[in-house]
């Protein structure tokens, strides 16, 4: 694993008016690694990745590749390599498939590499190939994550947030996007994933780090905390 630090955070605290939803945590990301943050509903996951993506103002620092990212415009963020995938997959229902592929590729001069990447797209998304043409809106949960996914890649994104993206999605469709998630990082794609599907998430993250009521309280590799008795217990199912 290449060791160059590519995202961290320090002294990070997210609020939102008189809540506290982040509290003073740390983290490191090495480019190349998956990385998950756990924890229950509440626990400051989704503000973390909010943060990073310039979505939510904070407190604290980020940075990436040594670049401060706070004042930074959201789409200054996604310029410079990072692209969300958010809770709920946030496809555009009255554009089809590759209009809301399109969208993504606004910032992008390289069109030979664009060209190129529509069709790795497709092959690692054959399912959203047969409906290049389909409405956003009219396809299966799955396949607007797919989508979203996909959206994503297509901004030339170095770094992924993904966002529950298993939430709603049948058991079959979770291994398939797990399996999509593992294949996106063996490509080159550093990702930050956050997920109530605790087993699913440590079984092919790199490291992990466990949130509670905004503060990290637990960190260490995947298999690690897979065998930590209090992970056991609250998010592995004993």
């Amino acid at each position: 694993m290449n060791k160059d630090v590519l995202l961290s955070a320090r002294n990070l605290t997210v609020s939102y008016q008189s809540i506290t939803a982040v509290c003073d945590i740390p983290f490191d990301i090495y480019a190349g690694e998956i990385v998950t943050l756990i924890g229950a509903n509440g626990a400051g996951k989704s503000s973390t990745l909010r943060a990073i993506s310039g979505l939510v103002s904070y407190n604290g620092s980020i940075t990436y590749r040594g670049r401060e990212l706070k004042n930074t415009p959201a789409d200054a963020i996604v310029a410079m390599g990072i692209a969300q995938v958010p809770e709920g997959r946030g496809v555009f229902g009255n554009l089809t498939v590759m209009e809301n592929l399109k969208l993504s590729t606004w910032q992008r001069k390289d069109k030979d590499k664009i060209a190129r990447d529509y069709d790795r797209i497709f092959t690692l998304f054959p399912r959203l190939a047969e409906r290049k043409k389909q409405l956003g809106g009219v396809l299966s949960g799955g396949e607007q994550q797919m989508l979203a996914v996909a959206r994503a890649l297509m901004s030339d994104a170095q770094v992924l947030l993904l966002d529950e993206p298993s939430m709603g999605l049948s058991p079959v469709l979770v291994r398939d996007i797990f399996q999509i998630i593992r294949e996106i990082n063996q490509a080159g794609k550093t990702v930050l994933l956050v997920e109530q599907n605790a087993y699913m998430a440590l079984n092919i993250a790199s490291r992990g780090y466990v949130l509670e009521t905004g503060h990290i309280v637990l960190s260490g590799t995947g298999s690690e905390l897979m065998g930590n008795p209090k992970v056991k217990e609250a998010y592995l199912g004993g």
